[in-house]
């Protein structure tokens, strides 16, 4: 296979913030592409659980951002960078139920304190920089083999 094994193919797409209408769109379209390139439906599953919650992320925390994923035969990275507030006490956000989301964004169905701790859950890697008041960059990866 060669060089042609580490191929990456590389999706991108700008989230913006409060986007309710268009949430989850691009952790769909990361699914049917890896149902099509033939991921393990487990594989398929991990990433765009990690997908969407690092998307909605974006949405309901941010004023925008963009969601990268990087496919690769062997794993599939998902990194999310984002334009917003920041989280304060990254330990405290990782805690199951934690959530700084709205009471109209809970009544919408979102922010239940579930997508840091779910995403850590399912990727095989996980790493978490923030900056208070500039923004939040998540990266998961996910192997494949």
């Amino acid at each position: 296979m060669g060089d042609m094994a580490e191929q990456a193919i590389i999706l991108e797409f700008s989230l913006q913030g409060q986007d309710f209408i268009r949430a989850g769109e691009a952790s769909t379209e990361i699914k049917q592409r890896l149902k099509k390139l033939g991921f393990r439906p487990d594989v398929v599953r991990r990433v765009a659980i990690v997908a969407y919650e690092a998307e909605m992320n974006v949405i309901i925390h941010a004023r925008k951002g963009s969601l990268r994923i990087e496919i690769t035969p062997r794993r599939i990275l998902i990194r999310t960078l984002d334009e917003g507030p920041g989280i304060t006490d990254i330990e405290q956000a990782m805690q199951e139920g934690y959530s700084t989301a709205s009471d109209m964004i809970r009544e919408l169905g979102f922010g239940a304190g579930m997508g840091l701790p779910n995403i850590r859950r399912f990727a095989d890697e996980f790493k978490l920089q923030s900056r208070v008041g500039e923004g939040t960059l998540l990266e998961a990866t996910i192997h494949a083999d």
